[in-house]
């Protein structure tokens, strides 16, 4: 009586286990079990949608109608669910079939997205490459070029460094990065002339400086506000150039630009970056008497050039190529010896 009452208990606790409890196989924790449906038959999914056709999906993939019929009526059975159904002649998708479609293409560019990772792993591209630009160059033209590497790497990421004189020097002298566009280079580096840009004073139409009506004196520019850019290096040892007793000084160049935009004082800006500006009139090169442009030289200076990898080499050589490209509209002059730079 015992033994059958024990026999009935465990039935039934069987039983309980059976209706109330997931079956689970594998190692336990070893996470969710193994996708049961391959790439290839998601690829014959996708190409079918896309193509409009077994027919045409076939010449795409290079593969037999019967193959491709084969996958997509293997993903319905394993997932019990219907892709297609038809309307009339035609083959059309269903609600879950659009949502499948949607994501298996997510899945296949993925997929490729990592064949890709490991084609630049395995050429050695760096996964990040650290630059460090000097303000004064054109942030349009930098990002450009940003833009045509990331076409070719997308897995290396770029970390910009927005610098100001001397600052762009001590990024690459302390390490924090590995290319640097700059007034001034190190000592002992390797660097590539690579700009020469023009600096012109500038200001509100309606500036007190524009309403004089004359040729300007450095003595009339004294009198004014002047806006410029701090330096961004710690012991900010450069001195910059000053006209004027009065100054606002900011950290960016935009916040500068700003400021002359809405008639609060002149600056000396790079031409290059007040195209938008100077085109809707809201700055105005000053009528000076003498001394209306100044000239910076701009070098593409390397951490370590020995060193560096082929991503960085290849970026560096983008960034000189997009330069060249915008500084032959405009008049060259003989590039000037680097300033040298205390390390």
């Amino acid at each position: 009586m015992a033994s059958g009452t024990t026999s009935r208990t465990a039935s039934r606790a069987t039983a309980s286990r059976t209706v109330g409890t997931p079956v689970r196989t594998g190692t336990p924790g070893a996470g969710s079990p193994e996708p049961r449906i391959s790439l290839e038959q998601w690829q014959a999914l996708v190409a079918v949608v896309d193509a409009g056709s077994y027919a045409k999906a076939s010449e795409a993939l290079h593969k037999s109608q019967s193959t491709l019929t084969y996958a997509v009526q293997k993903i319905e059975s394993l997932l019990g669910v219907r892709a297609f159904e038809i309307r009339g002649r035609r083959a059309v998708l269903t609600p879950t079939g659009r949502m499948l479609h949607r994501r298996a293409r997510m899945l296949l560019d993925e997929a490729r997205g990592i064949e890709r990772a490991a084609k630049v792993v395995s050429a050695g591209w760096e996964p990040e490459i650290r630059i460090a630009a000097d303000i004064v160059f054109p942030c349009d033209l930098l990002l450009e070029a940003f833009d045509r590497f990331g076409a070719e790497s997308p897995h290396t990421r770029i970390e910009l460094i927005e610098s100001v004189l001397a600052g762009t020097v001590e990024a690459v002298t302390e390490g924090r990065a590995d290319l640097a566009i700059s007034a001034q280079v190190p000592q002992g580096v390797g660097f590539d002339a690579l700009a020469r840009l023009r600096l012109i004073p500038v200001a509100h139409p309606g500036h007190p400086l524009h309403r004089l009506g004359r040729p300007l004196t450095p003595r009339d520019l004294r009198a004014q506000r002047q806006l410029i850019v701090r330096e961004s290096d710690a012991l900010r040892a450069t001195r910059p150039s000053l006209e004027a007793a009065q100054r606002w000084t900011m950290s960016q160049v935009s916040t500068s630009v700003t400021a002359a935009t809405l008639g609060f004082g002149y600056g000396w800006f790079a031409e290059d970056r007040l195209r938008s500006e100077l085109a809707a009139g809201t700055l105005k090169p000053l009528p000076m008497r003498e001394g209306a442009e100044r000239y910076i030289e701009l070098y593409l200076v390397y951490a370590d050039r020995e060193n560096a990898g082929p991503g960085t080499l290849r970026l560096a050589q983008i960034i000189r190529e997009h330069t060249e490209a915008s500084c032959s509209r405009r008049p060259r002059r003989a590039a000037a010896r680097p300033r040298a730079a205390s390390s």
